[in-house]
């Protein structure tokens, strides 16, 4: 007998229908999703790509004090930063985020929208209020004094647009990139570059808004020692401090109140303040006792202490912090202020203020306190064109950078808290701190010969780093080459002044040096060797770094190559950088490949 149909035999025809519909729902939903994501992400591509080169603009409007061009910028900039961060931060567009190939560039490109608008927000607006309200003519001063008024006021602004950025800079850098497409990584890799320039400037600019006051007398008035260091006869951090001065400072105005020279000052039977023995075991007591060896180590808080100290004991001043500066930077400083006219009748420039100050002096006059004078003549005169506001603002902003840059301008604060703004910076004159990206070496040379034949000193680097052992610990090495370059015949044609007429018994027309190598404080030191062979060096540490130092004396024409070693503690694929004495002409590290 047969079986006649189930009266529940239809719904499954019905069923796939339902099914049907629901399958091509979500599949219009999802293309509308995609089309969706899709056109908000070109909507942001467009408003990031215009938005990015905005932050630089800006930075150099503020900087001009062109407020309305800052205005209008500031505008077009929140605008599209907020158009890329609301088309990015849909549910929608969080959702795709998971997806595996798609989700890290959908992450990455809303986290840019995020920091851009964050800049836009948080960094560009406070700078555009401030543009018109300060500008470079603000350092610039009038009748002997810099408007502190304008610094003062702008210490909000630039406080909080700094914080801004730099939250910028390191958010932008936690950016994955590893998934992504070479547009994105390309875009946050440009963005990377604005924000680390552009947190850089204003970082610059927040300490200077925040110190410079103080410094210039906007609450008491101040007294500063001015150094002139003198790299003919090299110390760690220039060369010797052969001219000083004082500088007081009250309400912006700025006087030059007394000038003195080493000579002013006596051998002092005991170092003047505790040295350490990281110091007194490298350089020696004889840190602490003279002015002219003050700067023997690579650390100017340690210099600018003594100097203050010496200074007191013999006038009586207690200074509220030590500035320095060598012949190079004034060289800088005469490319804003122009050719000045000096009493004895020399016209001193940017182009002959090296050789004048370092060599020719020294031909002229025999008499080491003619020489002092014809020193402080020069300083009080380039001072006094700065202090007049002849200066060019902007040349003399950019003298002053790259003389820091160079380390040839330092600065010490007594007061800590106001030294602290500085931490990290050149002006400090630390010794070189590493991190996780970068291991800095140091490398610091003293005179040995009692002269000043640094001028004919040459000195060449070579840094590298190379992993050889299975443990992956990195080996690194710096080359030194020092070639004497003084005339064959130095010890009779070169002035007795010059060569140090043997009084510290070098040979006249020799060159003696002392030279300290610094690793990072987490390396172990490998000692050193002097071309190729194994010699005898002095192993030590300063504050915690592994440092070797030696002794080279060179004849006229000799060159000798030495080669610092440290192990590194574990694996490092990051940068690797030199910080060294600054020398009257620098010469970049060059990369070193090596054996291990």
């Amino acid at each position: 007998m047969s079986s006649s149909p189930s009266a529940h035999a239809a719904p499954p025809k019905r069923t796939r229908t339902i099914v049907g519909f629901v399958v091509l729902g979500v599949l219009v939903i999802v293309v509308a999703a995609t089309a969706w994501v899709g056109i908000r992400g070109l909507e942001a591509k467009d408003a990031l790509e215009a938005a990015v080169p905005l932050a630089t603009s800006i930075k150099d409007q503020v900087v001009a004090g062109d407020s309305t061009a800052a205005a209008q910028t500031a505008a077009e900039l929140a605008e599209y930063a907020d158009t890329a961060r609301s088309r990015t931060s849909d549910p929608i567009w969080r959702t795709y985020e998971l997806l595996p190939f798609l989700g890290p560039n959908l992450v990455a490109v809303r986290q840019l929208a995020a920091v851009v608008d964050d800049v836009a927000q948080n960094a560009v607006t406070p700078l555009a209020a401030l543009a018109g309200t300060i500008d470079l003519t603000d350092f610039k001063p009038v009748d002997g004094a810099i408007a502190l008024q304008p610094l003062i006021d702008a210490q909000p602004s630039v406080t909080a647009a700094n914080s801004a950025m730099a939250r910028a800079a390191t958010n932008v850098n936690a950016i994955k990139t590893n998934d992504v497409l070479d547009v994105v990584r390309g875009a946050v890799s440009r963005l990377q570059t604005v924000t680390v320039e552009t947190s850089a400037t204003l970082d610059g600019l927040n300490r200077a808004v925040t110190l410079l006051p103080a410094m210039l007398g906007a609450t008491d008035p101040r007294d500063y020692i001015l150094l002139f260091q003198n790299p003919a006869e090299l110390r760690s951090t220039g060369g010797i401090p052969g001219a000083l001065a004082l500088l007081h400072t009250d309400n912006g105005r700025i006087e030059l109140t007394q000038q003195a020279s080493s000579t002013s000052f006596p051998e002092y039977p005991a170092p003047v303040l505790p040295l350490g023995d990281d110091i007194r075991s490298i350089y020696g007591d004889i840190t602490g006792q003279f002015i002219q060896n003050v700067s023997m180590t690579p650390d100017f808080a340690q210099s600018g202490a003594l100097a203050r100290e010496m200074w007191r004991l013999e006038f009586g001043v207690e200074a509220n912090g030590v500035l320095s500066i060598d012949p190079v930077a004034l060289s800088y400083l005469l490319d804003a202020t122009g050719p000045i006219a000096l009493a004895t009748g020399d016209e001193l420039n940017a182009g002959n203020a090296v050789q004048l100050l370092l060599s020719d002096v020294y031909a002229r006059y025999s008499d080491p306190e003619q020489q002092d004078i014809f020193f402080a003549a020069a300083a009080g005169a380039v001072f006094d064109a700065v202090k007049s506001g002849n200066a060019d603002p902007t040349k003399l902003i950019a003298a002053l950078g790259r003389a820091a840059t160079e380390n040839r301008v330092m600065v010490w604060n007594a007061d800590e808290a106001e030294q602290n703004i500085l931490d990290g910076t050149t002006l400090a004159g630390a010794r070189p701190v590493s991190d996780d990206e970068t291991n800095r070496f140091g490398l610091y040379l003293n005179d040995g010969t009692g002269s000043k034949m640094d001028v004919y000193l040459d000195v060449q680097t070579a840094i590298g780093q190379k992993t050889c052992r299975k443990d992956q610990r990195p080996q690194y090495a710096l080359e030194v080459t020092l070639t004497n370059t003084a005339p064959a015949d130095a010890a009779t044609s070169l002035p007795p002044y010059v060569t140090g007429a043997g009084a510290f018994g070098v040979a006249p027309g020799n060159i003696k040096t002392l030279i300290a190598g610094y690793g990072t404080q987490a390396m172990q030191n490998l000692g050193l060797t002097r071309d190729g062979a194994e010699v005898p060096y002095h192993p030590a540490a300063d504050a915690g770094y592994p440092v070797s130092s030696i002794g080279i004396e060179l004849a006229p024409g000799e060159s000798t190559v030495l080669r610092f070693n440290w192990l590194g503690p574990e694996p490092f694929t990051g940068k690797i950088e030199l910080r060294s004495t600054p020398l009257i002409a620098l010469n970049e590290p060059t990369s070193l490949d090596f054996n291990c």
